[in-house]
């Protein structure tokens, strides 16, 4: 006998089905909502009708239009995220889950990729999301950027895979937050100083945190990963912090990815 379980989403009391989210799934990989149709063997308009029955649902938009593709809005990302989480805790077992948030997204990408490692599945959140998904057994590994929430961790082994930097954009006491990296390490920075905020607004997306007119905080590699280059307020290296690979036990699979992480020389 096979059985299977599916799951669908109640944004605001109104039922998103798992094809819907199986289509925003595929918008959000291939960046295209022509190609998510290609790969799921529908029609373009249809595509369309699905996101839009979500964006009905949600009060807002879940795709936003760029030059280079189609993209998740923040509520679009937060939809997604709740829709990979409950369908692999609906899975009878899943693949090798690696978790990492967007700041090291591309060095994750490259190692396993140089590590010829095509079957693990790439799960890109934040270091609470990942953590959770730990906890609740639905990831092998993952790639902590705030040392901070390894208090939330202890259960698990780790190894320092390297150290980043901060840059500080200081454009007055208006702060924008980004979802990613040691935030709560850059804000004590602050506090230690007996500096006056306020943190006005949050976000999902690094072209907006870079266009914002306020004050921010975003790690160094990230942007030299993007090969962007901005003036500190203060020396990166204050608000430098290490990155941590949290695993359940070693095994040969953990071992080569904290090896080839450990060779990339992260400083």
């Amino acid at each position: 006998m096979d059985i299977s379980v599916r799951t669908e989403q109640i944004i605001n009391g109104r039922v998103v089905t798992n094809r819907q989210l199986e289509t925003l799934a595929a918008v959000a990989e291939s960046g295209s909502k022509t190609a998510a149709a290609k790969k799921l063997r529908i029609s373009v308009p249809v595509v369309h009708r699905y996101i839009s029955a979500i964006e009905d649902a949600a009060g807002s938009p879940v795709t936003v239009s760029t030059p280079a593709g189609t993209k998740l809005s923040r509520d679009g990302r937060r939809i997604l995220e709740t829709y990979v989480t409950t369908e692999l805790r609906c899975s009878d077992d899943h693949s090798f889950t690696v978790c990492c948030s967007p700041v090291t997204e591309d060095l994750m990408m490259s190692v396993l990729s140089a590590l010829k490692m095509t079957d693990v599945e790439l799960v890109i959140s934040d270091d609470e999301h990942n953590i959770r998904m730990m906890k609740e057994n639905l990831a092998d590994f993952a790639v902590i950027d705030d040392p901070l929430y390894l208090f939330d961790a202890d259960e698990f082994d780790g190894a320092e895979i390297g150290y980043m930097g901060m840059v500080f954009v200081d454009n007055g006491a208006s702060f924008i937050k980004y979802r990613y990296g040691a935030q709560r390490v850059a804000f004590m920075f602050l506090d230690t100083m007996d500096r006056k905020y306020t943190i006005e607004s949050e976000t999902f997306s690094l072209p907006e945190l870079l266009g914002s007119k306020k004050s921010y905080f975003v790690d160094e590699f990230l942007l030299l990963r993007k090969g962007i280059k901005m003036k500190s307020a203060v020396d990166p290296k204050i608000l430098k912090h290490a990155i941590t690979a949290i695993y359940r036990e070693e095994d040969k699979t953990i071992s080569r990815l904290v090896k080839a992480l450990l060779a990339r020389n992260i400083r």
